[in-house]
């Protein structure tokens, strides 16, 4: 065991944290309010406390010092001495022992005890009393590490934007019941970079694997409680650090050699990131970080009432990205994450609450500017989630270039129109056409829109055609929590049947989905286990359920159905590669025309003709045909049909000019037909009930005389 100076030396307040330098390790710690900082250095084999030192410097509200001859594995742990005063918002306790908020590894799990309160708990007093027994025994210990890593010949697949496909997985969902040979260890991360996973993932034409949170998260007590678990994940204790739960051997860098096979292998990673609040909930959450070191900086507090915490998010407390070293921790968590671990982007949870200054949302709030202009971060892909619970609080269409953002109207249009509600074909037509009424602003291109038929948050897509409600009496919420309208329809069995009849329209549906999905302009964003088929058996929020019910059912995979599902989606990535007009990198209103008399995006009713006022105003017609031309080279076309049909009957549509060759390439209710060119003569094509067909055409010399490049 190493020997401890009686002091600390000054050190220096940069940078925050815990680093090593190859002589020692200096900490650096911010609070604007508290009095005094100590650190707690702990035994290495049983965990006990051995020394504790006062940090003797305070720079620019940055407490700091230096152990000289410190290593790498250093355990520790912090203790803030100032007023404990709810009411001015302040709750220093030293009896608390807490998390550095940049500590890079935790050892140790977290107990939830009730010592972990800054006051006692069941008190008449409530959180205006105070607790003065140690929470270190129940807490884990910080510890200062080497992040050095051999990354080698890794490069990030720096996937365009407009070629991007995005996969949504749970680490441990995803892989926990798969099957894999070696040493892979199913539900972990490490397990993200078997072949058995890789392989699949090519398979379905994705691009990008976006990962729900990995950063380490506590599950709440109430849950625990009721024998169930934060899940999901949602619920960040410590920024730096990778969840322990999903790593083997306890080492970061199992997330590093998994991004780097997953680099290999052209698949880019995405992470979720919960900057919008901790784990420490409303004022009478625990005391394990934020709140213990510097709860009036950390925490948005109710003006006049400062014992409160603003609860925009839903999970009693909103990080302050107002402060500029709040706003500093988050940056630097997230420049950590992409330069240490080689991140290709991130995708923020409640992202209005990282734009919501004292007045509102705002564009050019300290955060986005912050990010934007940022070398490092503004090389990576960033994806918002445009909503949250606070007040202003639904804001798609509104963040700033640069971002793209979850598109839930495209979500709820998709399912209405193949549910068969009336008056959905206009907006069909501009979700199809990357949804452009909400984002074509300020340069903006369609990939802005994350399009997306189904995320964790919600049904799968088999549960969209089997469930006409939601079934999650599991979750112990009597069945009131996630969404009460889900734009589904059971088809007419809920759950489960064996009826051929019924199983037949629902494959018919979700397919004409999943095409509609990665036909549109825009980013399409698939749900890990849609393209086999993943039930949930009806639970639409099962964010507490880690078990059989979230977790993906490979056999599923293996069945014929999935098996065929999974064909179905690898041929529509493939068709979306090959053809540029499903996929173009700028918006499409029609008046730019690559050929004389071809506009660039036309809207067709089934007879022929341009979609006229009737059509798109008749609350029974079901049918939208959508024409896409994009000039490729000199001489050279891209022009698909696209058909939809949403009713219940098969429709006989007249094919719109250009003259020319025409190829069917896709039959959503005929799967596993082949393309097939059709006869010269050909003017009409059945399109069949609930299905969607694309046809591509050579336009012939006639229609291309007068182009001009």
């Amino acid at each position: 065991m190493m020997r401890f100076p009686p002091s600390l030396s000054p050190g220096s307040p940069t940078p925050l944290g815990a680093h090593w330098d190859g002589m020692g390790v200096n900490f650096a710690v911010f609070s604007a309010h508290a009095q005094q900082m100590d650190v707690c250095i702990f035994d290495p084999r049983d965990r006990r406390e051995i020394v504790r030192f006062r940090l003797p410097e305070y720079t620019d509200e940055v407490w700091h010092g230096y152990l000289p001859d410190a290593e790498p594995g250093l355990l520790y742990g912090l203790r803030a001495f100032g007023p404990y005063d709810p009411a001015n918002g302040h709750r220093f306790n030293p009896h608390k022992l807490l998390i550095d908020p940049y500590a890079r590894c935790l050892s140790g799990a977290l107990v939830p005890s009730d010592t972990q309160f800054g006051y006692r708990l069941h008190s008449p007093r409530a959180d205006l009393s105070f607790d003065r027994r140690d929470s270190g025994p129940t807490m884990p210990r910080c510890v200062v590490v080497n992040d050095a890593y051999e990354w080698g010949d890794d490069s990030r697949p720096c996937i365009p934007w407009d070629e991007t496909v995005i996969m949504e997985a749970h680490v441990r969902g995803l892989t926990r019941r798969r099957a894999m040979a070696g040493q892979w260890q199913p539900g972990t991360i490490q397990a993200l970079g078997a072949p058995e996973m890789i392989d699949h993932l090519r398979r379905t034409g994705i691009t990008t694997l976006e990962l729900m949170p990995l950063q380490y998260f506590m599950p709440e007590r109430s849950l625990l409680e009721n024998g169930l678990t934060n899940y999901w994940g949602y619920n960040t204790l410590a920024f730096f650090v990778p969840h322990d739960g999903y790593l083997v051997n306890g080492s970061a860098h199992e997330l590093r050699t998994a991004i780097r096979r997953l680099h290999r292998a052209g698949i880019e990673v995405v992470m979720d990131v919960v900057y919008n609040h901790t784990c420490e909930g409303s004022e009478q959450g625990p005391t394990l970080c934020y709140r213990g070191l510097d709860n009036a900086s950390y925490y948005h507090l109710v003006p006049g009432n400062e014992r409160h915490l603003i609860n925009d998010t839903g999970c009693g407390n909103t990080l302050n990205l107002s402060h500029p070293r709040v706003l500093q921790m988050v940056l630097d968590s997230l420049r950590y994450w992409a330069e240490s671990f080689h991140v290709d982007g991130f995708r923020f949870d409640l992202a209005p609450v990282l734009g919501r200054e004292p007045y509102g949302f705002d564009q050019g709030a300290g955060f986005f500017d912050a990010i934007v202009q940022d070398p490092v971060l503004s090389d990576r892909k960033l994806i918002a989630e445009p909503w949250d619970p606070g007040p202003g609080g639904y804001q798609l269409g509104n963040f700033p270039p640069g971002f793209a953002e979850w598109n839930d109207r495209f979500r709820d249009t998709t399912r209405r129109f193949w549910r068969g509600d009336p008056m959905q074909q206009g907006d069909m037509a501009a979700r199809i056409a990357g949804s452009g009424d909400l984002l074509d602003r300020r340069g903006r291109r369609p990939w802005s829109s994350i399009n997306l038929v189904t995320a964790h948050d919600g049904f799968t897509l088999e549960d969209t055609v089997s469930y006409a409600e939601r079934h999650n009496g599991a979750n112990r919420e009597n069945g009131q929590d996630g969404h009460a309208e889900n734009y589904s329809a059971n088809w007419g069995v809920e759950g489960p049947t064996d009826d051929p009849a019924v199983l037949e329209l629902r494959g018919r549906v979700q397919r004409a989905m999943m095409a509609t999905l990665l036909l549109s302009h825009g980013t399409p964003m698939l749900l890990a286990g849609d393209e086999f088929g993943q039930t949930q058996n009806g639970n639409n929020n099962a964010y507490c359920q880690d078990n059989a019910t979230s977790w993906l059912d490979w056999n599923r995979a293996r069945s014929p159905a999935g098996e065929a599902m999974t064909t179905f989606v690898s041929r529509l990535s493939a068709l979306r590669v090959v053809h540029p007009s499903l996929r173009s990198a700028r918006y499409m209103h029609g008046r730019h025309r690559p050929l004389p008399d071809i506009p660039d995006i036309s809207w067709f009713s089934h007879d022929g003709n341009l979609m006229g006022v009737d059509q798109w105003n008749d609350g029974a017609f079901h049918f939208l045909g959508v024409r896409r031309a994009v000039n490729i080279t000199d001489g050279i076309f891209d022009i698909t049909y696209t058909l939809l049909n949403a009713g219940g009957e098969d429709i006989t549509a007249r094919l719109p000019t250009p003259a020319g060759k025409w190829t069917l390439l896709l039959d959503t209710t005929r799967p596993e037909a082949p393309e097939r060119t059709l006869a010269d003569d050909a003017q009409d094509i059945v399109v069949p009930a609930h299905g969607v067909l694309l046809l591509s055409v050579m336009p012939d010399a006639s229609a291309i005389e007068g182009h001009t490049p």
